[in-house]
């Protein structure tokens, strides 16, 4: 009997040291980055992608949602650190902003989380309706895209990240030329003219729909540009991405479901 309740006490121990060591020490020193802003901005940019899934933590290392987790970045006390992980799941833990930091980390910090607990919370909401024209005359409507995995570009010709990210897409798009259920639309804010002289010197594989600056002021309500949607199936808004390394691992994340 003994023998059994120490297993019994054993394998609970187990079970709970296991889950405790999914994550481990932050990858980077907390402090050592935040006196200067050009090498925060490097690894925020290749680190840190707060459109993705992720496990939350405070500063206390408890796990929180990733809704409250945003709101805490938004007030401006806090970086994102990524930890170290056993486990495929990715880990970002909230550690304080300390005096003297500079003020350009926490103004492109708190700019950033803003934006993004906006496009958090139209996750599992309608996408507005709409009925586009591109630039080929083809009508793309909510009910023609209904069954498919719709990813959606929204850029407009001087904007620069908008444009370095074109090969990027572009080869995404290749990726799964073979996939009939997924279909790539593009938003630019700029008419057909200017946009087909443009496309003749930087080709946009996906299709290519002009004019839509109004749209995607007033109805998407965006703040910053590119902004990548994807969305599920039924129409529904799956995922709201700033930039192509989350639009990548959504897209496949996506397309396996």
């Amino acid at each position: 009997m003994r023998k059994l309740i120490f297993i019994i006490l054993f394998i609970s121990f187990y079970n709970i040291s296991s889950s405790q060591t999914h994550y481990g020490k932050p990858e980077l020193d907390p402090t050592g980055i935040q006196k200067n802003y050009l090498k925060w901005l490097e690894y925020q940019r290749k680190n840190i992608i707060l459109s993705s899934d992720f496990v939350a933590l405070d500063a206390e290392a408890k796990e929180i949602n990733k809704e409250t987790f945003l709101n805490e970045l938004t007030n401006g006390e806090y970086i994102p650190i990524k930890l170290n992980s056993s486990s495929s799941s990715i880990y970002y833990q909230l550690f304080k902003i300390l005096p003297g930091t500079d003020t350009s980390i926490k103004a492109s910090l708190t700019a950033l989380a803003i934006e993004e607990l906006v496009n958090y919370k139209m996750v599992g909401k309608p996408f507005p309706e709409f009925s586009f024209i591109d630039l080929n005359g083809n009508t793309i409507t909510n009910e023609s895209i209904k069954g498919k995995i719709v990813v959606i570009k929204c850029w407009f010709i001087h904007c620069a990240p908008c444009i370095k990210e074109f090969p990027s897409v572009n080869k995404l798009v290749a990726q799964y030329k073979n996939r009939k259920d997924i279909i790539f639309i593009s938003l630019a804010e700029d008419n057909p003219q200017e946009l087909r002289a443009f496309l003749s010197k930087k080709p946009l594989s996906y299709l290519v729909v002009p004019n839509m600056k109004k749209y995607m002021n007033e109805t998407l309500n965006l703040e910053g540009f590119p902004t990548h949607f994807i969305l599920d199936k039924k129409g529904k808004i799956s995922k709201v991405l700033l930039d192509y390394e989350g639009l990548e691992l959504a897209l496949k994340k996506e397309s396996i479901q």
